[in-house]
């Protein structure tokens, strides 16, 4: 003879902390509720991070920084050029291991009125970078693509002759 088993409501093993069945109802909510609170936490951390980057996109891409007290570093950029993007990645990854106060990473976008002024200023083109002293004085142009340690270099020594 073959044993049987017994099927198992999986509404009755299913109870709550006082030993009641939960309702299909709580449960729904109570699930709704646990999602919505890690959406929320999510968001706000997603939001958190955004805010801090529009604010530094912000900060880079304002021109009347140059001349404000500290050197800077300038990128004359194109957004859709590969090269000036590369750069870009190369320039900011240098500036970090330079870790100064005293200097400055920004960015001249050369499709607003701002970024292709001084880019004609200066006589320079996109995927170029110009180095300012502290009174706004530009006192080196790098043009091309460069690697992160030669920049790093430029950098240091930038700063040291302020």
């Amino acid at each position: 003879m073959k044993k049987q088993r017994r099927k198992t409501s999986q509404k009755r093993n299913r109870k709550t902390a006082g030993g009641a069945p939960a309702s299909p109802e709580r449960r729904g909510a109570l699930f709704t509720l646990r999602n919505g609170a890690v959406a929320a936490v999510g968001l706000s951390i997603g939001g958190v991070f955004m805010v801090r980057s529009v604010q530094a996109t912000v900060s880079e891409h304002d021109l009347t920084r140059i001349g404000n007290g500290r050197a800077s570093i300038v990128q004359i950029h194109d957004p859709q050029c590969p090269m000036c993007r590369a750069l870009q990645r190369e320039t900011r990854a240098a500036y970090r291991a330079v870790g100064s106060d005293d200097l400055q990473y920004l960015v001249a976008d050369i499709r607003t009125a701002e970024g292709s002024a001084l880019a004609a200023r200066h006589g320079v083109g996109h995927v170029t970078l110009v180095l300012f002293d502290r009174s706004g004085e530009a006192r080196e142009i790098l043009p091309g693509h460069r690697e992160r340690d030669e920049l790093q270099t430029a950098f240091e020594a930038h700063l040291r002759r302020r």
